[in-house]
């Protein structure tokens, strides 16, 4: 095995890893090397071949690849390196990473850790999806794969369990490729993704969208016949008598992403429960120092654009990490807690010394309602919305003046 140091390593070849890596070399980091478990640069962008990343970045709609292309080109331009179809099998608090390859394994001894993995789709598996396990059931994302980039139909009458984003964009996929989509069900009273997805994915197709129903029974040996749907009542029980056969050769599920912090863990950095991911101060560093976290691995966005901003504040934290003294003490840190009507906030805790920008995600639809940032009773910040959705993430910028003598903050929908 041998044996390297590096300044810097980036943890992941998606739009979290090339912005990190970016800012991380503008900022003076000289030494930095990004590990890509796949092929090429990236990540799940390679196969998201509709339009509208870009919007809020480069103020235009672009496709998946085209997006990620923008940051290949300034990652190569720059001459940062890559280490492709190389993974990471271990991390310690030490910051060091055991990765393979097809040229053997290497030990690298980190400076400072990146990290940037993105997040996986939960499985039929992950959800108890009862009944029988015949071909044709997918998680969306994978038929995306299959249908985009390795030219394979998965199927010709589909049903989509879940309205996330991935389901809703593969309904108007499949449709547009000649397959008919029966529907798609939503266990919960409202959709999980983004109002525009729903809009164009499904209402200009026709697709209709059934909410509070869940598939109930699989059915099938070789291959997918048919699911069984009901509706569920707010226990999530199905309700008696309003079971249907559905038949179709392909089910996709949408259920949900989880951030991929496998890695973390084993590392020990403190995962929050709300989140999935890593518990962040206002520089995007765990609780190991060195160690900071950004992208879908921190916590699932809904748009990439926020991903790149996110992470390119990682890597320019990260740099300063490296460049600074390690004689100050770790500040004094103000904690963030979520009030009544927010999931999350993040990060968890900030400085109080820089303008931070607050994201966070609400519990449940609403209309015509302010998010309020308070120290107890005083006003940090107030951001009036027309409306709120658990599926839009909310940002709020908060400056550093008005955290003076603030010992914690309270986040609420009021």
């Amino acid at each position: 095995m041998q044996t390297i140091k590096r300044d810097l390593v980036v943890i992941g070849g998606g739009p979290a890893g090339l912005s990190a890596a970016i800012a991380a070399r503008e900022n003076g980091c000289k030494d930095v090397l990004l590990v890509e478990r796949d092929r090429i640069l990236g990540g799940i962008l390679n196969q998201c071949i509709h339009d509208g990343f870009g919007l809020h970045r480069f103020g235009e709609a672009l496709s998946g690849p085209e997006y990620a292309q923008r940051y290949i080109d300034e990652f190569h331009s720059m001459g940062i390196d890559a280490m492709l179809e190389t993974i990471v099998l271990g991390l310690g608090n030490n910051r060091r990473l055991q990765a393979s390859s097809r040229n053997g394994f290497t030990q690298i001894d980190a400076g400072a850790v990146v990290l940037a993995m993105g997040c996986r789709e939960r499985t039929a598996g992950a959800i108890s999806l009862p009944g029988t396990r015949p071909a044709g059931i997918y998680t969306a994302g994978a038929a995306q794969n299959l249908i985009n980039l390795q030219n394979i139909m998965v199927g010709r009458q589909v049903v989509i369990l879940g309205s996330g984003d991935i389901g809703l964009i593969m309904a108007r996929r499949l449709t547009l490729e000649g397959a008919k989509v029966e529907a798609v069900f939503e266990i919960l009273p409202y959709a999980s993704g983004l109002p525009r997805n729903i809009q164009q994915c499904l209402n200009d197709y026709g697709i209709p969208l059934h909410l509070g129903t869940s598939v109930i029974e699989v059915h099938g040996k070789e291959r997918l016949t048919g699911v069984t749907v009901a509706e569920i009542d707010p226990m999530r029980h199905p309700i008696p008598g309003t079971e249907r056969l559905v038949p179709c050769d392909t089910l996709l599920l949408s259920v949900g992403l989880i951030p991929e912090n496998e890695l973390s863990r084993e590392a020990e950095v403190q995962i929050e429960d709300r989140t999935g991911g890593a518990a962040v101060d206002d520089t995007f560093m765990t609780s190991i120092p060195g160690v900071f976290s950004c992208g879908n691995v921190l916590h699932v966005h809904d748009l990439v654009d926020w991903v790149s901003e996110e992470a390119a504040l990682a890597g320019a934290c990260a740099a300063a990490y490296l460049q600074a003294d390690t004689g100050p003490a770790k500040p004094r840190m103000i904690a963030l807690n979520p009030g009544p009507g927010v999931r999350y906030v993040l990060p968890q805790a900030v400085s109080g010394r820089r303008d931070f920008t607050l994201s966070l995600r609400v519990t449940e639809p609403a209309r015509e309602r302010a998010v309020w940032v308070r120290a107890g009773d005083r006003q940090v910040a107030r951001k009036k919305l027309m409306r709120l959705h658990p599926a839009e993430m909310v940002r709020i910028k908060v400056k550093a003046d008005k955290l003076l003598e603030a010992e914690k903050l309270e986040v609420s929908v009021e």
